[in-house]
């Protein structure tokens, strides 16, 4: 069974030492790297390496609120802390991969998938370019809350232009016209889309 997604904070605690992990894009792009992919992440989290760990609460939860922790843990049998910290460790892993707002086809799936690290800078460009956000609230932004508020604002511009047929290779010139006037891409319809749809079949394979 999969973790549930988690858009917030996730709280972990242990010996009256709480810590709230959030999973930002920030951090989601640096501990895709640490390791080479979310799959090895998972591994050393699993052996409860404890650099690794270490590593994860300080990205997710700040250098203080990390280094408060581990002083106390240092105190305990490693066995305590590995049993506390699994499953919010894993749920923080989880939490970092948007969920698409539909299921996909095999064709989807089959496709060729775009790196997590590519997914999440195309994240980034989504909040800042498309949603105006500043570079501070999109780095600290969940990818599920800025998956959500781009789909949202695709959304929106289709309730107010209309959306195009899917047997039309582009937008309309009368489209464009209106995407250019609000200063959007004028094939947002199609690029932004085919972005959003890998990601199911890239949450699929990161779970096999």
């Amino acid at each position: 069974m999969k973790p549930q997604l988690a858009c917030d904070a996730i709280a972990l605690e242990y010996g009256g030492n709480a810590v709230f992990l959030r999973p930002s894009l920030r951090a989601a792009l640096h501990l895709e790297r640490l390791h080479g992919g979310f799959p090895e992440l998972l591994r050393k989290i699993e052996e409860f390496d404890t650099l690794t760990v270490w590593q994860v609460i300080t990205a997710t939860a700040g250098k203080e609120a990390a280094d408060k922790l581990f002083s106390y843990a240092a105190t305990q049998p490693l066995s305590g802390f590995y049993h506390v910290a699994q499953k919010p460790l894993h749920d923080l892993v989880w939490a970092f991969i948007p969920k698409s707002p539909e299921d996909e086809s095999a064709a989807t799936a089959e496709a060729d998938r775009t790196p997590w690290s590519e997914v999440f800078k195309e994240l980034y460009g989504f909040a800042t370019g498309w949603l105006g956000w500043t570079p501070e609230t999109a780095w600290n932004a969940t990818p599920q809350e800025i998956t959500d508020a781009f789909n949202a604002h695709i959304a929106k511009l289709k309730a107010i232009h209309g959306e195009a047929e899917e047997t039309n290779p582009g937008q309309s010139e009368e489209q464009r016209k209106q995407n250019a006037e609000l200063g959007l891409d004028p094939e947002f319809d199609r690029a932004g889309l085919a972005a959003l749809k890998e990601l199911s079949a890239m949450r699929e394979g990161m779970a096999a």
